[in-house]
């Protein structure tokens, strides 16, 4: 969802994002929305679930992925929300991958946790053409949250072996058994 800021007509547009990841408090990536926060490209709205059950899967190197497959799983996602400026979300698209088929940004309902009150927001969801085969992939099993527990085994980028392009390692992984 895009929302304009009321506080004149030039006031930049600002787009709910759904962190459900690294990005989250606590986690590798959220050094990154700190930066923005700091320089007013974002703010924490606070912690939502998403309204639709969607699976939340691990992939190669722990790296966690949302599928846009409402229904297949059992579990509504945990995550964060934030309102991001443009100068944030192209920040967070690089970050995700959007131009290399890693992920890409489609809107997703979420609503504050203990409410029913529902929100049209984006997610960053593993890209459609491989989200099949991560879900069949993990046993179509996913997680309610990617949280401390779940984010053992993961390895930072910088960790990450460069013999292959992440993509890559995502088609490997997605055809391994």
């Amino acid at each position: 969802m895009t929302i304009s800021v009321t506080n004149g007509a030039d006031a930049p547009k600002q787009t709910l994002i759904f962190s459900y990841g690294t990005l989250k408090q606590g986690f590798s990536n959220h050094k990154l929305m700190q930066d923005l926060i700091s320089k007013n490209d974002a703010v924490f709205v606070g912690n939502y679930i998403t309204d639709r059950r969607l699976p939340l899967v691990r992939g190669p190197y722990g790296v966690p992925f949302l599928l846009n497959l409402p229904g297949a799983s059992r579990h509504r996602v945990r995550g964060e929300l934030y309102s991001v400026s443009d100068a944030g979300l192209q920040r967070l698209d690089v970050l995700e991958g959007i131009t290399l088929g890693h992920y890409e940004r489609l809107p997703i309902a979420v609503r504050p946790e203990g409410s029913d009150a529902v929100v049209e927001a984006e997610a960053y969801y593993a890209h459609r053409n491989f989200a099949e085969d991560m879900w069949r992939r993990s046993g179509y099993e996913g997680f309610e949250a990617f949280s401390d527990e779940v984010a053992k085994g993961y390895v930072r980028r910088d960790l990450r072996p460069k013999d292959r392009s992440f993509r890559e390692q995502i088609t490997l992984f997605c055809s391994s058994s």
